[in-house]
């Protein structure tokens, strides 16, 4: 294959991995409409559709696989390939937390429940602005925009700290919302964690600009399903 119809290849994939950053990033602002207007509607279609959500990350993911097993990459290309193969299993695993989203709306049935949800618009708000520009800068290689995003995750953990003392006090005013509140301290946890996760496809950014590979800002590994 000549270079420069790898170097397409290659370009075309990026583009794959950003319609699939754009699908996660609706899911998430939906999932978050859906829980504003308790619109279990709207949550069903968000849930069922993550199914296509992991159809384009694996379809990715067979395309890079192909050009690895098929072609000659060079060392620079195998360090691009590598990363974009990381940064599409994290999207598939964001796109996880908007479908978590969506469930604990179809389980919150009638009645009260106390939702913070000023803080947790604004965290998806924040997160999503992370998200979109940290896609940006791993398509354009742009690792000092890479460095940069992650700082902004403290003002995600700030507003996780807030809600998470709001749904605390409301289990503590009322033990028969428990079971509600425990739900709204699981979307809080989703978004806190999809927020990590930008930082980790700023990693991958880093190493597929210079080839060093180190940890920005460490995250645990948490299961998204409630």
């Amino acid at each position: 294959m000549p270079r420069e119809t790898l170097i397409r290849q290659i370009n075309q994939i990026r583009d794959e991995i950003l319609i699939l950053g754009s699908m996660v990033e609706q899911a998430t602002l939906s999932a978050i409409q859906a829980l504003k207007n308790r619109d279990t509607h709207l949550a069903r279609e968000i849930f069922e559709a993550d199914q296509n959500i992991n159809e384009k990350r694996f379809a990715i993911e067979n395309a890079i696989i192909t050009l690895m097993a098929t072609q000659q990459p060079m060392a620079r290309d195998l360090r691009e390939m590598t990363a974009m193969l990381e940064v599409n299993t994290e999207l598939e695993r964001m796109g996880d937390y908007a479908k978590g989203i969506a469930k604990v709306v179809t389980r919150l049935g009638e009645g009260d429940v106390i939702i913070p949800i000023q803080e947790i618009e604004k965290m998806a708000e924040i997160a999503v602005s992370m998200l979109h520009r940290a896609l940006g800068a791993f398509v354009s290689e742009n690792h000092v925009q890479a460095l940069a995003i992650p700082k902004e995750d403290d003002q995600v953990d700030e507003l996780f700290n807030q809600a998470y003392r709001k749904i605390i006090e409301a289990m503590i005013a009322n033990p028969n919302l428990i079971d509600h509140t425990n739900l709204m301290l699981w979307v809080i946890h989703n978004l806190e964690r999809l927020a990590d996760r930008v930082t980790n496809i700023c990693e991958r950014t880093v190493f597929s600009a210079t080839g060093e590979l180190f940890e920005i800002d460490g995250m645990d590994e948490d299961d998204a399903n409630v």
